[in-house]
């Protein structure tokens, strides 16, 4: 068994006893590791987004919090490699981390022969790369529109030229290219920020209420697009 393996093993393992703890002694004898090796996976999953946690005391151990995670699924391995090509392409977007979570998730509950049958088919696609340095920005966005807080960004336009701007952020276009759209404190408009032209990001304190958004501000750039929650459903 490899470590992929081992990980989704020990998400099953958690979840069907659930609520009670395993330890880390007891999985790494389950799983024919150490003890170190099993902490390590354990907060793998954790930074990854799986709901585990340590219950302290002699009988306590590590926990999966059942009502946060899914029972296996019926999903087919072609759905499951569709899934992974999709998400692909959010690359260097404000969704990348969180693509990546999600799909970990849904493959970790996959019945183990629906996964193996994944993987095979996963391992005869091949998908392009571009190379690039990892950051933090997408993240701070998405994290600034969630909660309504201002954003501090240096931006640079199609000809190279830098500004600082406090920005109220309103949502995001996406497509060929990723944009940030936003109340401009410097233009007092709605504007559209490219984010592969944004160099810095920081959310300040403030916060604000979040304005109606008009495409139509924007021209062309707001034409041709659909809200998301129209495409599928949310309820």
């Amino acid at each position: 068994m490899n470590r992929t393996e081992r990980l989704y093993a020990m998400v099953e393992e958690l979840r069907a006893v659930s609520p009670r703890p395993r330890s880390a002694r007891w999985l790494a004898e389950r799983f024919g590791v150490s003890t170190r090796t099993i902490e390590r996976d354990l907060s793998a999953l954790q930074q990854s987004g799986v709901p585990v946690y340590a219950e302290p005391g002699r009988s306590g151990g590590y926990v999966v919090d059942k009502d946060h995670t899914l029972p296996p699924l019926t999903i087919t391995p072609a759905e499951a490699a569709a899934l992974a090509v999709a998400l692909h392409g959010l690359s260097g977007t404000p969704f990348a981390a969180d693509a990546h979570s999600a799909l970990y998730k849904v493959f970790a509950v996959m019945p183990q022969r629906e996964r193996q049958a994944a993987r095979e088919l996963a391992a005869r696609v091949r998908l392009a790369v571009r190379p690039a340095r990892p950051s933090v920005l997408p993240h701070t966005l998405r994290e600034a529109l969630s909660t309504h807080r201002l954003l501090h960004l240096r931006y640079a336009d199609p000809q190279g030229e830098v500004t600082d701007r406090t920005v109220e952020p309103l949502g995001f276009l996406g497509g060929d290219a990723w944009y940030l759209i936003g109340w401009c404190r410097l233009d007092s408009a709605v504007r559209g920020f490219r984010l592969d032209l944004v160099r810095e990001a920081r959310a300040l304190e403030e916060t604000a209420e979040p304005r109606p958004v008009d495409l139509s501000e924007l021209g062309t750039l707001g034409r041709n697009f659909v809200a998301l929650d129209e495409l599928y459903s949310f309820a």
